[in-house]
């Protein structure tokens, strides 16, 4: 008998995170390797080599790793808002029940790392790295859990994604307001003016792909330039996207009949060609197919695979390679500050805050995860890869030594977080079980 796994779509999103996380693995390995072996010079040449465009009258270029930071990240920042809108609306964060849980696990991943930065940190030239333990790795993350198998409950990795959206919002606000440079408000004010023209076209329901892609780059340039970090326009230009469908589903159920009849009766050549009346038909096949599309979601779908397979491991090989022969140019009291937060920090933040809020009765914790897995998702919360280094690399920018010592600072607290967090699930003895 052939067994068909049906997949909910929250359950295809944590398998393509979790393949994700694999191949981050495999990047931030590869980066490591490459940078610390005969070659590494020619890593580092190449992540610095300017790209853009140069003419008589106009200069734009930046090093590669810039447009990867600046740039294909936007597009991740793009695809965070994709998914938080989506979530506030109909997802896991759309009412006060779903959201307590998550968001009072999230502000205590967040608070008690900054706070136990803060704490540690002796060196007033490290202090603004502050913001780099706040953050989980989600890709990291439900890849763990996904290893893990039925030990985890599925609702376990909705509080994990729910909580890492909102560690997301929380990060993306903190990028805004402290990591950003001195402000061009005229630049600013006309990116905002071309936000509120798309939000307005959203909100009388017109919505072109190819209006959003075109301003979308413009407002990128210009809060670039602006002083704010560009990556805040690509969350702000999700929220412009509507979510809602043109026409429901019997309506587009109805014309498909309509469609298939006329492309049935719809003269044939015999010429391996269409004839005129089967392209206007499938035009309209087309044409009401848009319609049904909810565009939010036709754009999460396809963005995904782009983000999660390509930007994100190419983001880990462009920025994982540290040089780690040599730690006379290290600031070892960042690193080992980074490492404690990541793990003490979120490890006991989060199941902490969690297990009092649920003691007052603040939130309401779902039968099926008990404490210990709470504090297993906390430890394994503390991955904090992608974001973490992100914005390492916007607190140190003019600092190089401190960003290589806050990578690695990441990159060994990330491993501990994980191999403990794996631990404390893997040694949970109840197995969930499947319906079949």
């Amino acid at each position: 008998m052939i067994k068909r796994v049906f997949l909910t779509p929250f359950q295809k999103f944590v398998k393509i995170e979790s393949f994700s996380g694999i191949l981050l693995l495999l990047a931030t390995i590869l980066a490591l390797v490459w940078a610390n072996s005969p070659w590494g010079d020619i890593y580092r040449e190449i992540w610095q080599y300017d790209i853009g465009i140069v003419t008589d009258t106009f200069e734009f270029k930046k090093p590669l790793i810039l447009w990867i930071n600046d740039g294909l990240m936007a597009i991740f920042f793009f695809l965070i808002g994709l998914e938080i809108k989506r979530e506030l609306l109909i997802g896991e964060l759309n009412s006060p029940k779903k959201i307590a849980f998550p968001l009072v696990g999230a502000i205590g991943g967040m608070l008690v790392p900054v706070i136990l930065f803060l704490v540690l940190n002796q060196n007033p030239d490290t202090t603004k790295g502050w913001g780099i333990p706040m953050a989980t790795d989600i890709a990291f993350s439900l890849a763990i859990l996904n290893v893990l198998g039925n030990r985890v409950p599925l609702s376990l990795k909705v509080f994990l994604t729910a909580f890492a959206i909102v560690d997301d919002i929380g990060a993306v606000l903190v990028i805004a307001l402290f990591y950003s440079g001195s402000i061009n408000i005229t630049l600013l004010l006309v990116a905002v003016a071309m936000l509120a023209f798309l939000y307005f076209l959203s909100y009388k329901g017109f919505y072109s792909r190819f209006l959003v892609f075109f301003l979308g780059v413009v407002i990128w340039f210009l809060f670039l330039k602006a002083g704010i970090h560009p990556t805040v326009a690509g969350i702000l230009l999700a929220f412009s996207v509507p979510i809602r469908q043109k026409i429901d589903t019997s309506t587009f159920l109805e014309q498909l009949e309509n469609v298939y009849n006329d492309i049935k009766t719809a003269s044939v050549l015999k010429k391996p060609i269409l004839s005129t009346e089967q392209i206007l038909h499938i035009d309209d096949l087309g044409d009401w197919s848009s319609k049904f599309q909810s565009p939010l979601q036709h754009l999460e779908h396809n963005l995904h695979g782009w983000v999660a397979y390509f930007i994100i491991p190419i983001f880990a090989l462009a920025n994982a390679g540290v040089l780690i022969s040599g730690t006379e140019n290290l600031e070892m009291a960042l690193v080992t500050n980074i490492i404690i937060c990541l793990i003490l920090g979120k490890g006991i933040g989060i199941s902490l805050i969690v297990f009092l809020a649920k003691k007052i009765k603040l939130i309401e914790v779902p039968s099926e995860i008990s404490f210990k897995q709470i504090l297993g998702v906390s430890f394994i919360a503390g991955i904090g890869f992608t974001m973490a280094i992100f914005i390492a690399s916007l607190a140190f920018a003019s600092t190089p030594e401190f960003i290589d010592s806050a990578k690695i600072g990441i990159l060994i607290g990330s491993f501990i977080s994980a191999i403990i967090g794996y631990l404390i699930l893997r040694s949970t003895s109840m197995k969930v079980q499947v319906e079949e």
